[in-house]
């Protein structure tokens, strides 16, 4: 029997599609970091007066309000027959919304409890906490090269927000010396544990319902925004936006704002349903560098040693634990 090759069909060959797929992939995740990463300098230029002149619940509910509407968007355009859907399949979707909504307003509560530098040092725990969930909820195998990876990226994170703490000058005989000043009470450490492990619950619990149900991202998102909204409004008209008008304080900036954080969102949910919430860690702790970088650039701040320190322990972390 001779078997003629299919010559003239316009099918990739195998090895052509793996390496398509694997180049969307980078893409999609270099997109996210970018989008992560110059979400602070974006904020810093939007300030007026040193003070962000919008509500950011206002804001919040814009972006939500964006990824719903670009999640409807995508799954009319899909083609196909319509999925039959129900209540109880899109009931599961209102967790994640309550945990992140609950995470908003402990961020908030926590600064009474303790400086913003020493937040921005502990909050690295959430890298731990995600791990240990990960492994707990989901069942995934993590063997000791993989949470060595893990430690090594939540030490990154530390040195990075380290590195970068304000430091004021200690009065001394004969001069002065450096000082960080860190502050934190025993509630505000409590609190701040509450923040990290509801963090990694909402990513791994995100993470379980996007690959339990064999249904279109873009119908899944559509349920997630649906109570993203609805959580986020009630925030705001409850009294979260304070006395400032829905757009008020709005320039293109902060417009840049919502359009990158709503298009990150819905990356985040590929990331989720194709990837898993450790990806998601990586592509936070490496917009860190981002970060940096375009703080540099655009607002002028000077880079630290640290910088370069938790940047290659960054790149040893992704080497640990995707490395074979």
């Amino acid at each position: 029997m001779i078997i003629i090759p299919n010559v003239g069909s316009d099918a990739p060959p195998p090895a052509r599609r793996r390496w398509s797929r694997r180049l969307g992939w980078a893409l999609l995740l270099a997109l996210s970091v970018l989008i992560y990463g110059s979400h602070a300098p974006l904020i810093a230029l939007s300030k007026v007066d040193g003070r962000v002149p919008f509500s950011s619940s206002s804001c919040v509910v814009l972006i939500e309000l964006a990824k719903l509407s670009a999640s409807l968007a995508a799954l009319l355009a899909r083609g196909g027959p319509r999925p039959r859907v129900s209540w109880a399949q899109a009931a599961p979707y209102a967790l994640p919304a309550l945990l992140y909504a609950l995470n908003n307003n402990l961020v908030v509560a926590m600064q009474a409890h303790m400086d913003p530098s020493s937040f921005q040092v502990l909050g690295n725990l959430k890298i731990g906490c995600t791990g240990l969930l990960y492994r707990s909820c989901l069942g995934r195998r993590l063997g000791a090269r993989q949470w060595l990876a893990l430690g090594v990226l939540t030490a990154a994170g530390v040195c990075h927000s380290y590195s970068s703490l304000e430091v004021e000058d200690r009065a001394v005989e004969g001069g002065s010396v450096p000082r960080t000043r860190l502050r934190v009470s025993a509630l505000g450490l409590l609190m701040l544990l509450s923040y990290c492990l509801i963090s990694g619950l909402a990513a791994v619990y995100t993470e379980l319902i996007l690959k339990s149900q064999r249904l279109p991202l873009s119908l899944q998102n559509l349920f997630l925004y649906t109570f993203g909204v609805a959580v986020n409004g009630a925030a705001h008209l409850a009294g979260a936006g304070g006395d400032r008008g829905f757009l008020e304080g709005y320039s293109a900036t902060v417009w840049a704002i919502v359009a990158g954080q709503a298009a990150n969102g819905l990356l985040m949910s590929a990331v989720m349903k194709h990837g898993s919430s450790v990806t998601r860690l990586f592509v936070i702790s490496c917009s860190m560098l981002v970060n940096g970088a375009l703080s540099w650039l655009l607002l002028g701040l000077q880079l630290t040693p640290g910088f370069l320190l938790a940047a290659l322990m960054i790149a040893l972390a992704a080497h640990l634990y995707y490395g074979t």
